[in-house]
């Protein structure tokens, strides 16, 4: 028997269903807040289409994708249910064959089928609940009641959907409103409109300095995190040197055998004229280690990598470059000005239009959606180039507006770019046209 907070819970979950407005909401309530009166692990909400049902709503689910193999399996597996509008309790000891085996490894051990009943008791559609626990007989008897409810609400949006369809369809069937409604649609095709398209952008800054590796080697620690703000002189990256530091003894040691071996040869030339020969060539071996020293020792002042003018510090991510080879002129970071932020934007090949510099362009941050920032096109690539994305695309940049709130460098977002006046209905077309000559070649 029900007691008093079950009861409770039921007259909320009755409420919310009243209150749907639409159908969309209706499922939502049905297959995600029955969870508080019964606790279940997934919940599966079909309509009837004909003879068939079709999956509507899923627990945990905005939409359901009717092609995954989950979904096709359980409608399919609904499609065999009983429809004598009572509630079912199904359990997994009772299926045989394929049912059996797919059952095992998509739902729980114990089922509750129930229908939604209008008020005539017809069944409108059915929703599956699936939990670990076998099904009671105090908890049929709630979900049984509360699906009367549903039911009701369930066909009340449906007529009221069916209603608003068939006042329109009502509207259109005089002649008159139907050549009014031609005539609107005809002149809206010829309303000027700006011709614009979205595609994929990134703040970024316009006069960036390249930081560069300077010769080749291995990044072995940094000094700055990354956006963070440095002076001039500041130690940005070094790189390894425990490599060149070996080298620095060993050319320091053969250095230290060519002289010990040019004093022993100028030692001979005072006592044997024909030694005086060696001393020239023993000089040379000198000079030649000192200059191979020399090379190591400026290649070791390289190994630490200092900034050359104020900004901040752009690149990813540390961990992405400790421990990586690097070549020389290779960029590790950009040093940028945060006043001198732009936005570099990835214009697809296929949805490319005419643009003149000076172009207006809005940035819609995903971070600000609601707070677009203005600015203007300054640069156009002449050649596609592949994106980021791996996609054919023509690389834009823009500056912002003097009175624009400048966001961080490094922000993502959406740009849209605006091109010609156009009419609406080249608008609406272009693309339909495009494909059309593409496919046709007329």
């Amino acid at each position: 028997m029900a007691d008093v907070s079950d009861l409770s819970v039921l007259l909320q979950i009755e409420a919310r269903a009243l209150e749907a407005q639409t159908l969309a909401a209706l499922r939502f309530t049905i297959v995600n807040e029955t969870h508080a009166l019964t606790p279940y692990r997934q919940a599966a909400m079909f309509e009837l289409d004909g003879d068939r049902v079709r999956l509507a709503a899923a627990s945990g689910l905005v939409s359901v994708a009717n092609d995954s193999p989950f979904a096709v399996w359980l409608s399919q597996f609904a499609q065999r249910l009983p429809r004598d509008g009572t509630v079912h309790c199904l359990d997994h000891a009772d299926a045989v064959g394929e049912d059996a085996k797919s059952w095992a490894e998509w739902l729980p051990e114990h089922l509750l089928w129930a229908p939604l009943p209008d008020r005539n008791g017809v069944s409108q559609g059915m929703v599956l609940y699936a939990r670990e626990q076998a099904w009671d007989d105090a908890t049929i008897q709630l979900v049984q009641r509360l699906h009367a409810t549903f039911g009701y609400c369930f066909a009340a949006l449906h007529r009221s959907t069916q209603r608003s369809w068939s006042r329109a369809g009502k509207l259109f069937k005089s002649r008159r409103n139907r050549w009014l409604l031609f005539g609107a649609l005809a002149l809206g095709l010829f309303v000027p409109v700006r011709l614009s398209v979205l595609a994929p952008a990134e703040v970024i800054a316009l006069n960036a300095m390249a930081v560069a590796a300077p010769q080749d080697g291995v990044v072995g620690s940094f000094a700055v995190a990354p956006n963070a703000r440095v002076k001039a002189g500041d130690l940005l990256f070094s790189l390894d040197d425990s490599a060149l530091l070996n080298r620095q003894q060993v050319a320091l040691k053969s250095l230290e055998i060519a002289r010990a071996d040019a004093h022993v040869a100028q030692q001979r030339a005072f006592d044997d004229a024909k030694s005086k020969a060696d001393v020239a060539v023993a000089l040379g071996r000198v000079r030649e280690k000192e200059a191979e020293l020399a090379a190591v020792d400026t290649q070791a002042q390289r190994v630490e990598v200092r900034a050359e003018r104020d900004g901040v510090a752009i690149f990813a991510d540390t961990n992405d470059w400790l421990g990586r080879p690097v070549q020389t002129g290779e960029r590790v970071m950009q040093l940028a000005q945060p006043e001198d932020g732009g936005i570099l934007i990835w214009l697809s090949v296929a949805d490319a239009i005419n643009l003149e510099l000076e172009s207006p362009v809005r940035l819609f941050l995903h971070t600000e959606p609601l707070s677009p920032r203005a600015g203007r096109l300054i640069e156009a690539s002449y050649q596609a180039s592949l994106s980021p994305d791996g996609v054919a695309a023509y690389r834009l940049r823009a500056r912002f507006d003097e009175d624009t709130e400048l966001p961080r460098i490094g922000l993502r977002g959406t740009a849209r770019i605006s091109g010609d006046w156009v009419l609406l209905g080249y608008y609406l077309f272009r693309r339909p046209l495009a494909s059309v000559r593409e496919w046709t070649g007329l």
